[in-house]
């Protein structure tokens, strides 16, 4: 599979905030994940504010690709899900925080959408992810 990042100078940085504006991609194998969001293997929701459970939701996004035979370079795509309430300029930093972390060569393209809630009220955010593996 190759990727190529697609940002250009005409539209806003979003880099710095660990996206792309656009992921060209070859490669016919797809992977859609289900949402992830900041729970461990033991059920638990991780400790911690909205970076901790950014972290989470890209660890189990890393884990279920590892599993198809990828890794999250393969990532094209992610729609993330912010908790209304939680969508303030500190928690979006937190989200770009560990997009940088976790996508630091070529980040994926993204969609940040604040809805009301999730499916249970700890929970911050929610993750999609479309992955190319070959």
């Amino acid at each position: 599979m190759h990727k190529k990042s697609i940002n250009p100078s005409s539209v806003f940085d979003s880099l710095q905030y660990g996206f792309s504006q656009a992921i060209e991609t070859t490669g016919t194998r797809q992977l859609f994940l289900s949402g992830q969001v900041g729970v461990n293997a033991n059920q638990e929701t991780v400790a911690g504010g909205m970076y901790e459970q950014t972290v989470q939701s890209l660890v189990n996004i890393e884990h279920v690709i590892k599993e198809a035979g990828g890794d999250l370079s393969h990532v094209s795509m992610l729609r993330i899900y912010i908790k209304q309430g939680f969508d303030t300029h500190d928690e979006q930093l937190d989200i770009a925080k560990a997009l940088k972390e976790k996508f630091n060569a070529t980040p994926p393209a993204s969609s940040w959408i604040i809805v009301t809630g999730l499916s249970l009220p700890e929970w911050l955010i929610e993750i999609e992810a479309h992955a190319v593996l070959s």
